[in-house]
């Protein structure tokens, strides 16, 4: 299994909740009630956490099998910063340094438990650090590293975007709340310039521009869906949208097959930003317009578990599965030497090292997970607590009816 760029790397629920509060509109002399992401009762919300768990597991799936095709039935990246987003629009509600501490503490921890092994290992390999081994402490670039563990560390570009994203978010939510439909549409004009009117320089400075440019309007959609933005947008303007960026995106990516020897829409990133700004408004418009909360998730006690633990541990599953992917093929390599598995099992079957691959997966999770934990100020557990039961409906009291 070869290293991929970007693709889902290159590329980090509870019970029966009260459907969330729908945006009623602005208030006058105000800001855009918000639609929060948690009921009141501060259960998740399932649709957005399915969502996630998704995207991981395409994330996953693509880095084992490789399939081009892959982003474009579920562009996950994009789904990914969208959620995120959103999430930041309804934290920095609260006080933006508090906000900003926060968020950093829970990427930078799990990160640097991660890429103390990651380091070690590339040492004991033989490689030589230089002065930029600085952004191992800090991934506001690319971190560097030994070719000999690239499929490892270049998952690390989502950590750096999802970093600048944070940091940039104040301005930003300032920014859009001044004109929300103008500014989200004006996202989509870095990515353009990009690819069209200026080619950034090479190297860190250019990959964060291009990361940073593609996923823009993704991020900002997020923050639409929190303000009720895209509940008030008519169905028809959103759907055209929608479907002319989905339709344009699909298009380059195709007709630019030769020069980009694939249509891989995560090595384009003129055709990922706009696939992912429709696939995702699609999404988030759908579920503002139809209040959709996958409540009923609630009767699937162990679907809702997986989701629950695939949220609380997403940068766990994130950072550790090309690691998990990795350590799986000479694990299989050993299995051959035994001739029952050699007969009886398919060890050179893709779908086989997949398997493994979610075992090894599992493993970490269970072995690591728990800094996330810490990270979040919260007592460290092997898995985290499972979701919140759901509340029994009030009886209406027998008597005269309505």
């Amino acid at each position: 299994m070869g290293a991929h760029s970007k693709g889902g790397t290159r590329s980090p629920v509870p019970a029966a909740a009260p459907v969330p509060v729908p945006d009623a509109g602005p208030e006058p002399g105000g800001p855009p009630r918000a639609l929060p992401s948690r009921s009141r009762t501060g259960r998740r919300d399932r649709y957005f956490d399915t969502l996630r768990a998704v995207a991981l597991v395409r994330v996953v799936t693509y880095h084992t099998f490789g399939w081009a095709w892959c982003g474009m039935v579920f562009p996950s990246m994009g789904i990914m910063f969208g959620l995120a987003g959103s999430l930041m629009a309804r934290s920095l509600e609260r006080p933006a340094r508090t906000v900003l501490r926060s968020r950093l503490r829970r990427l930078l921890v799990p990160f640097w438990f991660w890429g103390l092994f990651v380091v070690l290992a590339m040492l004991v390999h033989g490689w030589l650090p230089g002065r930029q081994v600085v952004y191992w402490v800090v991934p506001l670039g690319d971190p560097p590293g030994d070719a000999w563990a690239e499929q490892v560390w270049e998952v690390l570009w989502y950590l750096r975007t999802y970093l600048w994203f944070v940091l940039l978010s104040p301005g930003l939510l300032w920014l859009f709340r001044r004109a929300p439909v103008p500014v989200l549409l004006l996202s989509l004009a870095p990515v353009s310039v990009l690819a069209f009117l200026w080619s950034p320089p090479d190297g860190r400075l250019g990959s964060a521009l291009w990361d940073l440019s593609t996923y823009l309007f993704c991020w900002i959609l997020g923050f639409a869906h929190h303000d009720g933005v895209l509940r008030r947008i008519r169905p028809a303007a959103v759907v055209t949208f929608s479907l002319a960026a989905l339709g344009y995106g699909g298009w380059y990516a195709l007709a630019h097959r030769a020069e980009f020897g694939t249509y891989d829409l995560d090595e384009i990133p003129l055709a990922q930003a706009y696939w992912s700004a429709g696939f995702g408004t699609l999404l988030m418009w759908a579920k503002a317009y139809f209040r959709i909360d996958f409540a009923r998730l609630a009767r699937l006690p162990r679907t809702d578990r997986l989701v629950a633990v695939f949220n609380a541990r997403a940068m766990t599953i994130y950072l550790w599965h090309e690691i998990a992917l990795v350590l799986a093929v000479p694990l299989i390599d050993r299995l051959w030497d035994v001739p029952a598995f050699e007969r009886y099992l398919p060890l050179d079957s893709q779908w086989f090292l997949f398997g493994i691959g979610w075992i090894l997966i599992a493993v970490f999770v269970l072995l690591c997970g728990w800094v996330e934990d810490v990270a979040a100020r919260k007592r460290p557990r092997l898995l985290p607590a499972p979701p919140t039961p759901p509340e029994p409906r009030a009886r209406r009291p027998a008597g005269r009816t309505a």
